[in-house]
């Protein structure tokens, strides 16, 4: 059974940074394509990076791209999101998905097989 549970979310100031951890189990994420993705109220989910399962390459989307990084330990069969000068606009329900297919549409959420529970991250000051 394949299970996903994210942490490391709460409340930052604008400018700050958080750091999510993705745990995996069932599932070697080194063989996963690997997505975060966010969510507000009202709203779809964003797709916010996706990590390919071919060659272990990143894609973030604009709004972020240049503030979070994704990386993962292979040891611990974790991935993390790191989150710098984060904005008031970051503030959501951030979850991780995977899925062993090796092409997969980058931001699209029907793409991925599994999901985490979600971690909010609120941005406040």
């Amino acid at each position: 059974q394949v299970q996903l549970v994210e942490s490391g979310g709460g409340l930052v100031q604008p400018g700050g940074s958080l750091r999510l951890s993705c745990a995996a189990s069932g599932f070697e994420l080194g063989w996963a394509a690997i997505g975060w993705f966010r969510q507000v109220p009202g709203k779809g989910r964003e797709g916010v990076s996706c990590t390919s399962a071919a060659d272990g390459s990143t894609s973030y989307a604009d709004s972020v791209k240049g503030r979070f990084t994704v990386s993962r330990d292979h040891a611990k069969n974790l991935v993390y999101l790191q989150m710098n000068n984060l904005k008031p606009e970051d503030t959501a329900v951030y979850y991780c998905a995977i899925t062993g297919t090796v092409q997969v549409k980058c931001f699209m959420t029907t793409e991925y097989d599994y999901w985490g529970q979600g971690t909010q991250v609120t941005v406040s000051s």
